[in-house]
């Protein structure tokens, strides 16, 4: 399982079928292409004012290609018809390297990503994809104040929630007060870094108000936070600790519910509340628990499982070989990386130097080649994924710095200069994930290419829950891990170096898990969402200096989004031509677009 997605209205593969206004946000067709186009501007805001959408995923007729139509066009804010009959099962194969602790909170983020999305639902879905068109759910539509420092959005009416209880703009402005009474619930400093000051609801509107410019936070707050029922969430044990309750029943808007879960397997079935009419077409979601990819692997192959996630070696072989109709698509939008623990009291990987070596040192496209069987591009020092976010590179400074391409003599000269040696060895630990085949082939490549500057590897695969909890406290010499992105670098940046998203040693960070911290940089990150285009490339440009002058983290690969599929019976999925949504099933909350596409050939 990868938790990278951290992904305005337009027609998003045609499920809400009206274009909004905005300049920066209209319902193109994506070409062709592995991630979102280089043109697409980054980080720009949203339109000032945004139209309702239509609300119904609708599909291409029977004849046509799965996953290749939009559906036509509905009025403003009405639902489009159901376009396929409900019925049929998909089962999710997504190496997870644990059995299922069967919790779904959505504040949780080592659980959060089987709960968003399925349960739990957004108020505006934001596509990566597709020049960040976006999608109305909860909410309907929005407007900016002329100074960007305040948003009022239309929640959607004649919602309910799963268990048949009304859902209102109370219940929006109840999750985001929420965030605020408990902090640790606020996984993207929305109270804190990003100014936001009140959430009022008033009638079928609810008022997010900002100290500054907020509109580089839109993807946060409208795609990335799961609205949660007040009448769920302010009584009994979720009021008392809602970071830690367990949430094995959830109640939400979303297609699905839980009905049961196990370790060894999770089953969603269709919410028969959901605000959709006709839909999820799929009626079941099966989720097997996989400790290994490997038996996930062999069940895709055999198309006993039809939705992959996960990385497959040899996959022309071991995949695409065994059946017609396995399909793969795998767009880059984020980077591996690996993670030093800055914090003092871990002397070797905190020593400039040492973070330089290993920078110097790696061979990352070797990494790609070898650990990621050529499935993954190799990623830079600056942290920006090229081709996607191609205009905000600098190359001439990668080039200058020299980690453009290995370099093992001037590695040895800076261990050396930190008192190690290869007679002298320096002893490191990294944390993984167990079941990550493609992680442990890649960690054997960075062992190997670290030994000869005197760098003794261990590399510790640990369950997820072990792992997540050294990852957020601090507890490592060094962490493989990726983090989410957004519509450009600025977001998957910020939530790697800004410091508001870190926390000392003990206890909890939200992202920034190597315990970075720059003033200048913090600066930056304060200084983008009121830069123009070309500012915004200019200081995208200075954060990259300054992941090459200070190493806080080192990119290995590019993180795709794993995804393979069958379409011997289930039809809608995104594709290359219509990528609707990131299709990897740990994306949150695209599942939920994927899963509202998606339809049985059976069934009809």
């Amino acid at each position: 399982m990868r938790r990278m997605k951290g992904a305005a209205i337009a027609v998003t593969a045609g499920l809400l079928a009206a274009a909004c206004g905005s300049s920066g946000h209209k319902a193109t067709q994506a070409s062709p292409s592995a991630g979102p186009s280089s043109s697409a501007p980054s980080a720009s805001a949203p339109a000032a004012t945004t139209p309702a959408a239509s609300s119904a995923p609708a599909s291409a007729p029977a004849s046509a290609p799965a996953s290749s139509a939009p559906a036509a066009s509905a009025p403003a804010g009405s639902i489009a018809p159901a376009a396929w009959k409900q019925g049929g099962t998909v089962t999710i194969s997504n190496e997870q390297g644990q059995t299922w602790p069967c919790q779904f909170n959505p504040f949780n983020p080592a659980v959060d990503s089987e709960a968003l999305g399925f349960v739990y639902e957004p108020l505006i879905y934001v596509d990566l994809l597709n020049n960040s068109a976006e999608t109305p759910m909860l909410a309907t539509g929005y407007k900016w104040s002329d100074d960007k420092k305040s948003i009022v959005f239309t929640i959607r009416d004649g919602v309910q929630w799963s268990d048949g209880q009304p859902f209102s703009a109370a219940d929006v402005a109840y999750t985001f007060n929420l965030m605020k009474k408990v902090p640790a619930l606020d996984l993207y400093s929305l109270w804190t870094n990003a100014g936001l000051q009140s959430v009022t609801a008033s009638g079928n509107q609810i008022t997010m108000t900002f100290s500054s410019v907020a509109t580089t936070y839109f993807f946060n707050f409208a795609d990335q936070v799961g609205i949660v029922p007040q009448h769920i969430f302010s009584t009994g044990d979720p009021a008392a600790h809602p970071d830690t309750w367990a949430d094995v029943a959830p109640i939400g808007t979303g297609p699905f519910t839980v009905s049961p879960c196990t370790a060894n397997n999770i089953q969603y079935i269709a919410n028969p509340h959901y605000w959709m009419p006709g839909r999820p077409y799929i009626q079941k979601v099966e989720y097997p628990a996989y400790l290994d990819n490997n038996p996930a692997n062999l069940d895709l192959a055999s198309g006993k499982a039809q939705w992959g996630s996960q990385f497959i070696p040899n996959i022309k072989q071991a995949y695409l070989s065994k059946s017609k109709d396995n399909n793969t698509w795998s767009p880059p939008v984020t980077n591996v990386e690996i993670f030093p623990n800055l914090d003092p009291s871990h002397k070797a990987t905190s020593t400039l130097a040492v973070r330089q070596a290993i920078a110097a040192a790696i061979d990352r496209t070797q990494i790609a080649a070898i650990g990621e069987g050529g499935q993954q591009p190799a990623a830079n020092q600056t942290g920006v994924v090229v081709p996607t976010f191609q205009k905000y590179f600098d190359s001439a400074a990668l080039a200058a710095s020299g980690y453009d391409k290995p370099n093992v003599a001037k590695a040895i000269q800076l261990m050396a200069s930190a008192g190690y040696s290869p007679a002298k060895p320096l002893k490191l630990s990294i944390i993984t994930i167990t079941g990550y085949t493609d992680w442990d082939a890649s960690l054997a490549v960075i062992k190997q290419e670290l030994k000869p500057i005197g760098i003794n590897l261990t590399v510790n695969d640990e369950a997820q829950q072990t792992y997540d909890d050294a990852l957020f406290n601090g507890n490592f010499d060094l962490a493989y891990y990726g983090e989410a992105g957004g519509p450009s670098p600025y977001y998957e940046m910020r939530q790697i170096l800004s410091s508001a998203n870190t926390a000392p040693i003990g206890k909890q960070a939200n992202s920034n898990y190597e315990r970075y911290k720059n003033p200048a940089v913090d600066a930056l990150f304060q200084q983008y969402p009121t830069a123009d285009d070309a500012g915004q490339v200019a200081i995208i440009k200075q954060i990259e200096a300054a992941m090459i002058k200070d190493v806080p983290i080192i990119p290995t690969t590019e993180s795709v989004d794993w995804f393979q599929y069958n379409t011997s019976d289930l039809q809608g999925w995104p594709t290359p031509a219509n990528p609707y949504a990131q299709p990897a099933a740990f994306n949150v909350p695209d599942a939920e677009q994927l899963l509202l596409h998606l339809y049985s050939k059976a069934a009809q």
